[in-house]
């Protein structure tokens, strides 16, 4: 409930900037018409091409004016605008928006007038002793719904204003579509260059850990063999250290495939996973977990190994004593903070990061990073869950 009324006070507050905004923008047209007007036997276009020298100070005024009510709407409403144009285009958005500001200001005036009417129950008992029942409820129900349609116009108005500007200033929707299609072609050339790298990094765990102990293990096993008719006692020692390359062996492969996919993640949860990597871990982690509800499965992946990365770097390149671990979620979008204390210096675009981010973009998330020199190191990735 609370997030709904301050998004309509955020709306009302839009339409009534944009209401005083149109106060200055009647006039400012007014005199940029007169002012092309007067300028108008002057030459169309300039020596050296472009708008000519006389009709560039009311172009160029108009798109300041309409910059001002780029930022007001990006602020208010959280409109994504382009910068508005030096030219006849942003003129034109402006003799159209001060009607739209002035109506808006007229549906605020409408709301204020049904609001002190719909409250006359209140308070005029105590102005007009011989006030009419009759009346005074009439008028407070006729008020009540005034200020409802007053309420619903808001919203109107502010929709209204969002695509005048888009109209003049764009983004258009073909223009927001294109970007949408070149953020997508990006993100799966990201997730298929993160994916060739995951499948490096496996190939190299199982080379240099897996494989070699594999190799010793054979050769043990085969020593074993050829002595264990001439030497008994020496094949009973080289059996017992191939027990324990196959123990080291079995460790291993727990390793790799804990780092390609934890089966607790699945098993028992996101928290018991990221405790699990905490006990795992070579230097302390301490985790913050404030999610009330459970992510989704996509998610909750990304998460994970947002933390498991984050925490890799740590124990190789910062020197840190302690790794501090937050996740928190709001209506829309979880927050996944990773925070140590060591000597900083982390470069986003490295390969563990730069694979991070990859996987935070496939969602279409975004991947922070600060380190300066000297610490401390936070990587923080909001990823959308609704």
């Amino acid at each position: 409930m609370r997030p709904i009324l301050l998004r309509r006070l955020r709306t009302a507050a839009g339409v009534l900037t944009g209401g005083l905004t149109a106060l200055v923008e009647l006039p400012l047209v007014a005199l940029c018409g007169l002012w092309l007007l007067a300028t108008w036997p002057w030459p169309r276009q300039a020596p050296g091409g472009g708008a000519p020298r006389a009709t560039r100070p009311p172009y160029a005024a108009a798109a300041r004016l309409a910059a001002v009510e780029r930022t007001r709407m990006t602020y208010f409403y959280g409109s994504e605008l382009a910068p508005p144009p030096v030219g006849p285009r942003s003129l034109r958005y402006l003799a159209l928006r001060w009607a739209v500001g002035v109506l808006g200001g007229a549906v605020l005036l409408s709301a204020l007038i049904g609001a002190l009417y719909g409250s006359t129950l209140l308070w005029v008992w105590f102005v007009a002793r011989d006030a009419n029942p009759a009346v005074i409820t009439g008028s407070a129900l006729a008020g009540l719904f005034l200020l409802f349609l007053s309420v619903q116009g808001v919203d109107g108005v502010a929709a209204l204003d969002n695509h005048l500007a888009h109209r003049f200033l764009g983004p258009s929707p073909a223009d927001l579509l294109q970007r949408r299609i070149g953020e997508l072609s990006a993100t799966r050339a990201g997730v298929v260059a993160a994916v060739h790298d995951e499948r490096r990094r496996i190939e190299r765990d199982l080379h240099d850990g897996v494989q070699q102990r594999l190799v010793v293990l054979g050769m043990l096993l085969g020593r074993a063999r050829r002595t264990a008719a001439a030497d008994p006692a020496k094949s009973e020692e080289l059996l017992r250290q191939a027990h324990e390359q196959a123990q080291l062996t079995l460790t291993d492969l727990r390793e790799v495939a804990w780092r390609v996919y934890p089966a607790a993640l699945d098993d028992a949860g996101l928290r018991e996973a990221l405790e699990a990597l905490a006990e795992r871990a070579e230097l302390p982690v301490r985790i913050d977990y404030a999610l009330a509800e459970p992510l989704p499965e996509a998610v909750r992946t990304v998460a994970y190994f947002t933390v498991s990365e984050a925490v890799t770097n740590a124990i190789k390149h910062s020197s840190a004593t302690l790794v501090t671990v937050r996740l928190t979620r709001d209506a829309t979008m979880a927050r996944v903070s990773i925070e140590d204390d060591g000597t900083g210096g982390a470069n986003p675009a490295g390969g563990g990061l730069l694979g991070l981010a990859r996987r935070v973009a496939a969602l279409d998330g975004r991947l922070t990073v600060s380190s300066p020199p000297g610490g401390p190191t936070a990587v923080t990735a909001e990823l959308p869950c609704a």
